[in-house]
């Protein structure tokens, strides 16, 4: 498993905002879980400077996770 990176941001119900290490940006459409292993949803756009990039992941359902959470990728 690798680290996605930290939550910054809930938008709505069902997107998050994710800070993003520059030297380990996740493929799209890559499966995110929490550190329990369950099933957040799938990234869906990487955006922003080339420096520190960001992630929006679509959840599947509700996002249950936290901003400042950290989140992994399969």
């Amino acid at each position: 498993m690798k680290t996605v990176g930290r939550i910054v941001h809930v938008c709505g119900r069902r997107m998050l905002v994710v800070a993003v290490d520059a030297s380990q940006l996740p493929p799209l459409s890559a499966t995110v879980v929490d550190r329990r292993h369950r099933p957040v949803g799938r990234v869906v756009d990487l955006f922003g400077n080339v420096k520190r990039p960001y992630a929006a992941v679509l959840c599947a359902d509700r996002c249950e996770p936290q901003v400042g959470e950290k989140i992994f990728s399969r």
